[in-house]
């Protein structure tokens, strides 16, 4: 299985070529739960911070600004530790 790609800080050019901007955007209190991706995500962190860890390995910190992919196929654990705010996209 695929691990989580963290991108701290990309260039502004990367997230207009992708996009990101024109994205939906997804926000949730401070809070724990279970999650499974069924097709891959893409997210660029707007606010906030969260510990993503995935069943049998290591939790990854994810805060504000950072461009994250989570593979598709994954279960995990998110752990939020201040309120997300975010652009995502699936697939």
């Amino acid at each position: 299985m695929s691990e989580i790609k963290v991108t701290k800080s990309p260039a502004r050019e990367e997230l207009d070529t992708l996009g990101v901007f024109d994205w939906p955007i997804w926000t949730k209190e401070v809070s724990e739960f279970p999650w499974s991706y069924d097709s891959e995500e893409t997210c660029y962190i707007l606010e906030g911070e969260v510990v993503v860890t995935p069943d049998g390995g290591e939790p990854v910190q994810i805060a504000k600004g950072d461009l994250v992919t989570f593979p598709k196929g994954m279960s995990c654990r998110w752990n939020i530790r201040q309120d997300i705010r975010k652009h995502y996209r699936f697939g």
